[in-house]
């Protein structure tokens, strides 16, 4: 069987779709190296793939400093992690073979190894699709007011990738979107906006929903037959001690079981008393309680809203950055729950929204039909019969 090169980044919504992908490319047969930085070292070796890694200090420190005002900026600084991923990974490989690249569709630099290396490539795209004219489309709408100096810095580092590797760049969207000859898309064309202007080498296997393969010590007895609200701002946006505050207020003593998932930075002592029908941990098994869960309130990552519909449940989507406000609008353009916005967020207008999606069967209908269409869609499994329909084709 063939040897396969995985390149990703840092992050949680990025690395857990790919775990159930790269478990099952292993139980067919495959080896895979994957590369990434060493907090996910164990979660990923525990799929049975080889692990390497590249600096994440480094690597984040150069991607902060393209600068976070306008998206050139973070296209930037997606091009400055350039010097950082591309020697490690050619160094630790070198004299090595591999039959194709599965990389990341933003992180990794992966569209830039896959030529480096010549390798046919499989794009991992863990939010949205974006096809150029959408892209371009956003970044004008984003560029209004910039810098000519974050133009000549996108020339300058384009120029420096050209040196250094012999890869030309054509465009931000090369570097934004991470294009290969394959790209799996870890929702469902339905609820990808604009679906119908992908062509077929784009496929939509849907969410990707497998063990995390991670320890916890929570009481699953403790919520069945409860239907609760589950509440979670996600693994990055999560120190929000005033939100869950918010929360206590507008769910607190009411007939309503909370789950509320607060993170690891957020100490339990800064929330004061917690409510008696709230259970708050730092780390909540978010599949597995979604199975029980009558709402969920949650921040919009591709990860979150992807896992609420495939469990059928109506979705109060609070956006905090990146993506999250697409995807938060898409939710409520389909009718899958309501979108609120963080900063001018009251505890009325929290415990109202609730009321409203619980008791609206319009909700309960949507996110039914969305169910049933995500849990056809095939997931891990589907994605790696697209990868072997793609071996087929290039003679791996």
């Amino acid at each position: 069987m063939a040897r396969v090169l995985f390149i990703n980044g840092g992050s949680e919504g990025h690395i857990n779709p790919t775990l159930g992908v790269v478990q099952e490319l292993i139980s067919c047969g495959e080896e895979v190296v994957y590369f990434t930085i060493e907090a996910f070292r164990e979660r990923i070796e525990k799929t049975g793939a080889t692990v390497r890694t590249f600096d994440g200090e480094k690597f984040i420190k150069a991607f902060i400093s393209g600068g976070r005002n306008y998206l050139l900026e973070r296209i930037n600084g997606l091009l400055r992690t350039a010097d950082i991923v591309i020697p490690s990974v050619l160094e630790q490989i070198k004299g090595e073979h591999f039959d194709y690249i599965i990389h990341d569709s933003m992180f990794g630099c992966g569209h830039l190894l896959a030529k480096i290396l010549k390798l046919p490539a499989i794009n991992s795209c863990t939010s949205f699709a974006q096809t150029k004219a959408s892209f371009d489309k956003m970044l004008e709408q984003l560029s209004e007011g910039i810098p000519t100096r974050i133009y000549d810095e996108f020339q300058s580092l384009t120029a420096r990738v050209k040196g250094k590797y012999d890869v030309e760049i054509h465009s931000p969207y090369e570097v934004f979107c991470n294009l290969a000859q394959l790209t799996i898309v870890y929702t469902t064309r339905e609820f990808q906006p604009i679906g119908e202007a992908f062509d077929q080498t784009y496929k939509f296997v849907g969410p990707s929903i497998s063990s995390r393969l991670k320890q916890d010590n929570f009481d699953l007895a403790a919520i069945k037959g409860q239907s609760p609200i589950y509440i979670s701002l996600g693994t990055v946006f999560n120190r929000d001690v005033d939100f869950y505050k918010l929360c206590f207020e507008a769910f607190g003593n009411s007939n309503h079981t909370v789950v509320m998932s607060i993170g690891q930075q957020t100490p339990l002592i800064d929330l004061g008393e917690i409510p008696q029908n709230f259970i708050v941990k730092k780390y909540v098994p978010q599949t597995e309680v979604l199975k029980y869960t009558k709402l969920f309130i949650t921040h919009g990552g591709m990860n979150s809203t992807n896992e609420g519909l495939y469990y059928g449940v109506p979705l109060i989507v609070i956006p905090q950055s990146a993506d999250q406000p697409i995807i938060a609008g898409q939710v409520a353009n389909i009718g899958a729950g309501i979108k609120l916005q963080m900063q001018s967020l009251t505890v009325n207008q929290l415990r109202e929204a609730a009321d409203h999606v619980l008791n609206d069967p319009s909700f309960h209908k949507t996110v039914s039909n969305l169910r049933e269409s995500f849990q056809k869609s095939g997931g891990y499994h589907q994605a790696v019969d697209e990868i072997f329909e793609f071996k087929s084709q290039y003679d791996i």
